[in-house]
């Protein structure tokens, strides 16, 4: 059976030493978090992952869901589970206090969220899409929704979803069909059908909230081909009464669920909506003056945060999956015995020395670990960021345009990379890997999906390269490259040389990038969509690089006061020094091939 450790000494280090969170009181949510009380998140979250989600994971992608008689049915022990999170208040963590919750910034959340997806993946995201639904509904919901619905959402009794997803029409908005057409009481008849939709229905709660998209006909009674009639809407599995009670069945029916490579505990459906009672979210949109532009509905605001929240919890699932991955894999090579150090032998009186004394294994191990911890810093820095732009610290606007411009390069590059810890540490086990008893090709399944959903990862690319770069004439970016550079400035010393002249290097292709996809993106779009992969992986590179150095100025200068904990600061020392030799030289070669442009890609026919 596989085996799970959360990282919590990795995060206390990142918390309070790299980022220092005692500095951080003024901060929205801040104020009363103290190292003990983090302390004891981290600590009970750990416990509760590794006791109580772990050891179902493997038997739940074994089992599967099942889909009888229109009813969808969990692996065993999922409600189980389900309940024992929901009694501990994990769900509510995050949610405001007026609405039940703890209140806890996120930077706090999605530790925790790292360590259940880590465990059971499966599991954890039928709480984290509900998490992203309720935050949708206290964005945009009505006065009664909030107090009636977002408690019980919060509290765990009922779950929620997001229906995006039609069987033509994914990432394009404008191809949807499902339509939305007013009644005299205000509420909506809805009718269509949304695919892919994670834990669209299940067991374990007793009412779903589903967050759906549909288009509203617009004044003559036609349906736009583009975002003008786009709508978000509240539709629940049981109907609600203002007064929060639960009513009747509503017309949203389970056609399915998909047989797929992985998550195969979380219920992915086929729903069907039938003459649903819809609820609209977000102001009612006027109908345009004449000769004036019609504009997206002012409630599809609350559906792109959601999907923003969306994509940094499936960044975080990168981590969780390279994290678990990387821990059996390390295990397995201090286990299986296979020949002899290169060297001569490691020890001579056994038949065999471990596999960890072989150097292509440890590059392997090392580039799963250098990964995970250098992502884990980076979105932590940009959670830290997310907390300071609701501030009011000057740099509020800044750190706003940096969360935002990270969100795309988390979810694809922290995807990208996830996978591919995932299969580097499945080949440490050679034959064996692709044993099922010995559970590490489930990490592979899962981890591919990953690349796939909350908008595929060439799409991320492009948002990035086609809307983050040039917001406000490029603000981002150059904020970006302004922190990078100042902090390289600062520290341009003999003893941090092996990592600052790396960074350095890293950062001067990202901005070469940068400027030539300015140049010729405009003139030729075809040379951004060519481009637009390597440039995210770029500056993902480039990025965690920086957290890389930042972290190793700290290890050194922790190992300078001789701690009891010298091993850990050495490993960080070691990983860093692994990011700066194999992973920077990628950034020159990835801006060769930017700049390489479009026109051999687009002869292919």
């Amino acid at each position: 059976m596989p085996i799970y450790r959360a990282p919590v000494d990795d995060y206390r280090f990142v918390m309070y030493e790299l980022l220092e969170l005692d500095k951080q009181r003024d901060l929205p949510r801040f104020a009363d978090l103290s190292s003990d009380l983090v302390d004891d998140i981290l600590t009970n979250a750990a416990k509760f992952c590794e006791e109580v989600l772990h050891p179902i994971n493997q038997s739940g992608d074994e089992e599967g869901c099942r889909f009888e008689n229109g009813v969808v049915r969990t692996p065993g022990g999922f409600k189980e589970a389900y309940e024992a999170y929901r009694r501990a208040g994990w769900g509510g963590l995050g949610a405001p206090a007026e609405f039940g919750g703890s209140a806890m910034p996120i930077m706090v959340t999605m530790a925790v969220a790292e360590m259940a997806q880590s465990a059971n993946q499966s599991f954890a995201m039928y709480p984290g899409l509900t998490s992203a639904a309720y935050s949708a509904l206290i964005a945009t919901g009505a006065p009664w929704m909030k107090e009636h619905i977002v408690p019980k959402m919060i509290d765990g009794e009922w779950a929620g979803t997001m229906c995006l997803t039609e069987p033509g029409c994914g990432t394009d908005l404008r191809l949807m069909k499902t339509r939305a057409v007013e009644q005299p009481d205000g509420t909506y008849r809805m009718n269509g059908t949304k695919i892919f939709i994670s834990g669209g229905d299940q067991d374990l709660t007793s009412n779903i909230i589903h967050m759906v998209i549909a288009k509203i006909p617009d004044e003559n009674g036609q349906i736009r081909d583009d975002l003008s009639t786009v709508n978000f809407f509240m539709v629940p599995k049981f109907l609600v009464g203002e007064d929060g009670k639960m009513g009747a069945r509503n017309g949203v029916s389970t056609g399915g669920i998909e047989k797929k490579m992985g998550i195969k505990g979380n219920a992915t459906c086929v729903l069907n909506f039938d003459d649903v009672v819809a609820w609209r979210l977000g102001p009612k949109p006027l109908p345009p003056k004449p000769g004036e532009k019609r504009s997206a509905s002012a409630g599809m605001a609350g559906m792109f945060g959601m999907m923003n929240a969306a994509r940094l919890g499936v960044g975080m699932q990168g981590i969780s999956v390279g994290e678990v991955a990387y821990q059996n894999g390390m295990a397995y090579v201090h286990e299986r015995r296979v020949g002899q150090a290169l060297t001569g032998p490691a020890e001579p009186d056994k038949s065999a020395d471990l596999l960890i004394v072989h150097p292509d294994v440890k590059r392997m191990l090392l580039h799963c670990r250098s990964f995970v911890e250098g992502a884990r810093a980076m979105a932590m820095w940009t959670t830290l960021n997310m907390s300071i732009a609701h501030s009011n610290r000057p740099e509020a606007d800044t750190a706003a345009l940096l969360a935002d411009l990270m969100t795309p390069v988390i979810k694809a590059f922290f995807t990208d990379m996830g996978f591919e810890a995932a299969n580097l540490a499945m080949q440490c086990y050679g034959g064996h890997g692709y044993i099922r008893d010995n559970g590490v090709e489930q990490f592979v399944r899962d981890g591919r999906i990953n690349q796939v959903y909350e908008g595929a990862n060439g799409v991320q690319a492009m948002d990035l390269v086609g809307r983050k770069l040039g917001r406000k004439g490029g603000a981002a970016p150059i904020a970006l490259f302004g922190l990078i550079s100042g902090w390289l400035s600062e520290n341009d010393d003999a003893a941090l040389a092996p990592f600052v002249k790396p960074v350095k290097r890293g950062l001067d292709a990202l901005q070469q990038a940068t400027m030539w996809l300015a140049q010729h993106g405009m003139q030729n779009p075809n040379d951004a969509g060519a481009a637009a992969s390597d440039y995210l992986r770029l500056m993902g590179i480039a990025v965690v690089g920086w957290m890389w150095a930042r972290m190793a100025k700290v290890a050194q200068a922790k190992l300078a006061a001789n701690p009891p904990n010298a091993a850990f600061y050495k490993d960080k020392l070691t990983s860093a020094k692994y990011w700066m030799e194999r992973m920077i030289p990628e950034c020159p070669m990835l801006f060769e091939r930017i700049r390489a442009g479009s026109a051999t890609i687009m002869e292919f026919d």
